[in-house]
């Protein structure tokens, strides 16, 4: 196939771009950034560089399209005639074209839903807190909504594993052209836009020379810092907006001026720099050091809050008069800080209310530097004075300032305490066994034994410190009986002696494996027996958490008997729960990737079974979902309410009503997907001598080389056996070679099995776990590539194995049109189908450049001492630019 002419390539982009139906606003800014990104390679790339990008784009966009055989291997030609260097330069330009792309997409939603907050009809949405709470007044009443609203909690936690596969440079400058684009949005004339334009133009070319990959895995401090500047940016301030949002729809006309009838509902969560579960490098002093640092962040923003609305409370004691309890607060506050209150009273003398609010600013400067004269002892302290504060504002008939900033600073407080985020720790059943099997025997420790004592005792400096909240969870991987979850006492007991008090700890048991979900509801039946541990649960009202891990069981048995062995295991656990009286909250470990819980999280909480969430859900945010979901303020309080909604949802009398009885009409359909799915699973990775094909066929061992995260991409050294390898490289491998295989392999062969194509359709209508379950692996499918996942198959020497994924990739994408309607992928879900296909032929660019890397090192000599550095360079940097595309890391 001959290349195109210049004037034909321009036809052929335009055409590809015209039949994505983007919104024209998002075309102008892909067209806008994309040209800006031309005229930077241009000025600063090597000679030919874009002409040279153009050639790779205009032949993968024609592969795409005409889908020939023909046009296919010209693509690959063209990726394959580059030099090395030359590959090296365009993977880079394809990669910061994604960042654009993404940057463009992000800022659409944006737009989209600051329009959608301009329509006051939008305000009660069913997918808004305020639109499922009038669903759940509709089928309960008014009061017992309203109990269930204020007993709302949604609970996030963010953890470090992976971290985003860009690095934090890239990250700040993406965020910077962010608010540029902003910025040329509002511009009224041509002089400003050029302004923006040219000013974008110095941040993509900077973003063109920063080095894409890290030199060096960051630390778990590293990574610490990373997830504080999303607090900073945006969670601060952006969790008072979403109560107060509600707030204004609930209470029309009256929000502002009267006691909120929301309560702050969200609790952050953290692993960073807890979770030591194969992670040798965080250790008991990085765990305190991260609560330190966390606490800075919390302590610094609540002062910065507090003196602004000191500032501005320029209420004349005349107008607004104290109560007493104000003039009580404000005598105790002087005496405490005598020669700061008598400034104050002098640059306010007549302002009762701001002297108090900028002598509490001080305080909570104390707290922050450890002035143990001045400081706060908790947040509950803080609250007090900010309520009285509040209180003798209402009295003075000064409701607007009381309901007003004073309220959004009271739900900080409440939100993140002087802790910021609840650090959880998190270690390994046998680390636990073998440590106390050491203790038992006496003799000398060993510096692992003296590591996971000192734990114990970090966590009871930090609740000492920072107050209860700041740690306490301490969840145990791979729990598989009672005793597993008593250690964790035992162990605290040792390390605290007899003299002193061991920390208040509640142990979360963590099941993973398709056994250790089938054994779930026994092993805590007896652990609820153990003194320890009923104590604990007496102590607070019968509260126990279970959390359930999605990547293990799902790299165990296959997404499919995965999806159903967790639903099992929660609608037991909570029948148990629900028999002994025990409020329960299920923790969910889900990944960014599909493979391993990942997708839209409300509709997999609408999907849960009747009485697992009650108005409580947990989970993880990981990786680069942290950022997605967080890093952008409007879509941050978005992505919080359209979750709250569905917690608030999924306790509804119909929605329970609607998954019992979709699950008990659909067994049979469940029990026969679970076997022949585990069947069909087992089949592909029991062969013998799968692991090493895995490792051959698919950049896996070079995962592991790209500096993601402070955690070890596998638990051993060995690709002989799955068993150490960890599930994030795993889902990450498959979707580098466009398999994407942990997210849907097996479904094909399970609805195959089952073969009733009508009452297939019937249950994706009416059973939301299968409904999401198709919606999630259509779009794992959608982000596969047939012709390109052949080639990678082909670096392998098993065509048994190459012909087992190809043929149930096919089968299963036969299934999943068919069962969800229409002609191709996604074709229900069209924001999401236009998403991925404007990306689908720059990620095959870059997929082509991985492919003759990946090839290249492959077949290097078996005695050549080391892989080619620029090879291996190459096809890093390919792996960075297809996780951008994809927009996943693992």
């Amino acid at each position: 196939m001959r290349e195109p002419t210049p004037t034909e390539a321009v036809d052929l982009v335009g055409r590809f771009e015209a039949g994505q139906e983007i919104p024209e606003n998002m075309r102008g800014d892909v067209r806008l950034l994309g040209s800006l990104l031309g005229r930077v390679l241009r000025e600063s790339g090597s000679p030919g560089l874009y002409e040279d990008v153009e050639r790779l784009r205009i032949a993968t966009i024609q592969a795409y399209t005409d889908e020939t055989p023909e046009a296919f291997e010209r693509a690959t030609a063209v990726a394959d005639s580059f030099s090395v260097a030359r590959a090296d330069e365009v993977a880079r330009a394809f990669t910061v074209y994604f960042h654009l792309v993404n940057l463009a997409e992000e800022h659409q939603r944006v737009r989209i839903l600051r329009d959608r907050d301009g329509q006051p009809e939008r305000g009660d949405a069913t997918d808004s807190v305020a639109g499922a709470f009038t669903n759940l007044t509709a089928e309960i009443g008014g009061e017992k909504a309203l109990e269930r609203l204020q007993a709302l909690r949604f609970h996030p936690v963010f953890t470090a594993h992976p971290t985003e596969a860009r690095r934090r440079a890239v990250s700040t400058g993406i965020r910077r052209l962010s608010v540029l684009l902003d910025e040329q949005d509002a511009a009224t004339h041509g002089g400003d836009r050029r302004r923006r334009q040219r000013q974008m133009l110095e941040e993509i070319d900077t973003l063109w020379r920063t080095a894409p990959l890290r030199p060096e895995k960051p630390s778990p401090t590293d990574e610490v810092r990373a997830v504080m500047s999303v607090f900073d940016d945006t969670l601060f301030t952006s969790m008072p907006q979403v109560y107060r949002r509600i707030d204004d729809t609930l209470q029309p006309g009256l929000s502002g001026r009267a006691a909120p009838v929301v309560r702050p509902f969200v609790r952050v969560g953290s692993w960073v720099a807890g979770d030591r579960d194969g992670n040798p490098f965080v250790t008991a002093s990085i765990t305190r050091k991260a609560a330190g640092i966390a606490s800075e962040h919390v302590l610094l923003g609540l002062e910065r809050a507090t003196n602004r609305i000191g500032r501005g409370l320029t209420l004349d004691g005349t107008s607004t008069p104290p109560t007493d309890e104000l003039m009580s607060l404000w005598r105790r506050l002087r005496a405490a800080d005598e020669e700061a209150a008598a400034d104050i009273a002098k640059r306010s003398p007549d302002e009762p209310h701001r002297r108090i609010v900028l002598l509490v600013a001080r305080k909570i400067a104390a707290t922050r530097t450890r002035n143990a004269d001045l400081a706060y002892s908790d947040p509950e302290e803080l609250l007090a004075d900010l309520r009285v504060v509040q209180d003798s504002l209402v009295a003075a008939g000064a409701a607007r300032q009381a309901y007003g900033n004073l309220q959004e600073l009271i739900w900080q407080v409440e939100t993140y305490g002087f802790h910021l985020a609840e650090l959880e720790v998190r270690q390994h059943s046998a680390v636990h066994k073998k440590v106390l099997e050491e203790l038992e025997a006496g003799g000398e420790r060993s510096e692992q034994t003296d590591e996971v004592l000192e734990v114990f005792r970090s966590i009871a400096f930090i609740q000492e410190r920072f107050g209860p909240r700041a740690a306490g969870r301490y969840i145990v991987s791979f729990t598989q009986s009672a005793e597993d979850l008593e250690n964790v006492h035992k162990l605290a007991r040792f390390a605290m002696g007899a003299e002193s008090a061991t920390p208040v700890l509640d142990v979360v048991p963590l099941f993973e494996t398709f056994a250790d979900l089938q054994a779930a509801p026994g092993i805590l039946a007896e652990i609820v027996d153990h003194p320890t541990f009923a104590a604990r649960l007496e102590a607070t009202d019968r509260r126990l958490e279970v959390m359930l891990g999605y990547s293990d069981s799902s790299k165990d048995v296959g997404p499919v008997a995965a999806t159903l062995a967790l639903y099992e295991a929660q609608a037991k656990i909570a029948a148990w729960a629900k028999n002994e009286r025990i409020e329960l909250t299920l923790f969910h470990g889900r990944g960014g990737a599909l493979g391993r819980g990942g997708g839209p999280a409300n509709s997999a909480i609408l999907a849960q079974p009747p009485h697992s969430v009650d108005g409580r859900f947990k989970l993880t945010e990981q990786g680069e979902v942290i950022f997605a979901r967080y890093g952008d303020a409007t879509i941050a309080k978005r992505h919080i309410d359209q979750v709250a909604a569905a917690i608030l949802q999924a306790s509804s009398p119909s929605n329970e009503q609607r998954n019992s009885s979709a699950a008990e009409t659909y067994a049979d359909i469940a029990a026969t997907m679970d076997t022949a799915s585990r069947e069909r699973f087992f089949s592909l990775v029991k062969a013998p001598g799968f692991a090493p094909w895995f490792a051959t066929v698919t950049p896996m061992e070079e995962v592991g080389l790209l500096a993601l995260g402070s955690r070890p991409a596998r638990r051993g050294l060995s690709v002989e056996s799955l068993e150490d390898l960890r599930a994030i490289p795993w889902v990450f491998a498959w979707t580098q070679a466009r398999i994407n295989l942990a997210g849907w392999f097996g479904l094909g062969t399970a609805l195959e099995t089952v073969g009733d194509e009508e009452r297939l359709r019937q249950a994706y209508a009416e059973w939301p776990l299968f409904r999401t379950m198709i919606d999630n692996v259509g779009m794992s499918l959608a982000k596969a590539d047939d012709r390109i996942a052949r080639r990678y198959l082909e670096l392998g020497d098993r065509q048994d194995l190459a012909d087992l994924v190809m043929d149930e990739m096919t089968l299963t994408q036969s299934w999943v049109i068919r069962i969800a309607g229409g002609t191709g992928l996604l074709e229900n879900k069209p924001v999401l189908q236009r998403a991925v296909k404007l990306r689908s032929p720059y990620v095959d660019a870059l997929s082509l450049l991985q492919l003759r890397a990946l090839r290249a090192l492959r077949d290097a000599p078996t005695d050549q001492p080391a892989p080619d550095p620029d090879l291996q360079r190459l096809l890093l940097l390919s792996v960075s630019g297809v996780a951008a595309g994809l927009q996943n890391t693992g």
